[in-house]
């Protein structure tokens, strides 16, 4: 029961982090570009972050028709969290890269696609990569919220805990929440640092 519940609570965590990422860096990349649509595109990730998880997960099944048991609810919300939590460090890390970095990409031939695929998607990783390590606590932590309703990994052993006074069963799932948010970090730092080797360097050289 313990490794079914941390294996759904894992790919209750992951899948929303990497779709929250995917749905994130266009729209951070959006709000670069268009400045007029910035304000507009903060102020809306603020407002779907402040609404209560187990609202929303209650709110999906009615919206899609999906059983309220679905883990499909708690991927859905989770996924908004995510996107809604990395728009503004994935803007400020774009905006970090410098401008004399893009201009000179530009001077070489570089097409707007292609200077943001290799040189200021590159640069922009490490800030990128701090806004995602808080994501992946915040989306491990969330998943719990999800056994309210019947589903949540490792939140059941919580529920269950406190149903049965079983304050073993409830320790469990509080240690394994934390060893989970901790190796999914070190995952994250150890990625990070896989796709931008000149930083373990320790030099100012720049993706090629």
């Amino acid at each position: 029961m313990v490794l079914d519940a941390l294996a759904e609570h894992t790919y209750l965590s992951l899948v929303p982090l990497l779709l929250g990422f995917l749905v994130a860096l266009p729209i951070g990349r959006l709000a670069q570009r268009v400045y007029w649509l910035r304000g507009m595109l903060l102020g809306a990730a603020n407002v779907f972050y402040t609404i209560p998880s187990l609202a929303l997960y209650v709110l999906i099944p009615g919206l899609f028709g999906w059983p309220l048991l679905s883990s499909n609810n708690v991927v859905i919300a989770l996924t908004i969290y995510t996107a809604a939590l990395l728009v503004r460090p994935t803007l400020d890390a774009l905006e970090s890269v410098p401008g004399h970095v893009t201009a000179a990409a530009t001077a070489m031939g570089y097409r707007t696609g292609r200077s943001f695929l290799t040189v200021e998607l590159p640069l922009a990783v490490p800030a990128i990569a701090s806004g995602v390590r808080v994501a992946s606590v915040s989306s491990i932590s969330l998943v719990s919220l999800g056994a309210l309703i019947g589903t949540g990994g490792l939140g059941k052993l919580f529920t269950d805990g406190f149903q049965r006074w079983y304050p073993a069963q409830v320790l469990i799932g509080i240690v394994l929440t934390v060893l989970l948010a901790l190796v999914v970090d070190l995952l994250l730092v150890g990625l990070w640092r896989l796709i931008t080797p000149w930083t373990r360097a320790g030099g100012r050289v720049l993706p090629s």
